[in-house]
């Protein structure tokens, strides 16, 4: 696992809400048939995971393509998210 994973694996053992977003090149990891994702495992564990629709539609991924419980979002999505009280945003 990378770090983005891991991180976001380990806070949420800690009880605390954890949202990945992908966008641009990270969309690919949703696939199903994407090899070695880390995307099932996450979502298995409680973390939301989002998939920039945008992004999606320029790479040609449908969502019926991704892995189950993966969400579709926005970059409003993200906004909304990354204003809330006690919210930490971190990029990578």
């Amino acid at each position: 696992m990378n770090s983005v994973s891991e991180t976001a694996l380990a806070l949420r053992k800690k009880g605390h809400t954890v949202t990945i977003f992908l966008v641009e090149n990270g969309v690919l990891g949703a696939r199903k048939q994407a090899a070695k994702s880390q995307v099932p495992a996450i979502v298995e564990s409680g973390v939301t995971v989002l998939a920039d629709d945008f992004s999606m539609q320029k790479r040609g991924i449908s969502m019926d393509e991704c892995s189950p419980g993966l969400q579709a979002g926005s970059m409003v999505h993200l906004i909304d998210l990354i204003v809330q009280e006690n919210t930490k945003a971190v990029w990578y």
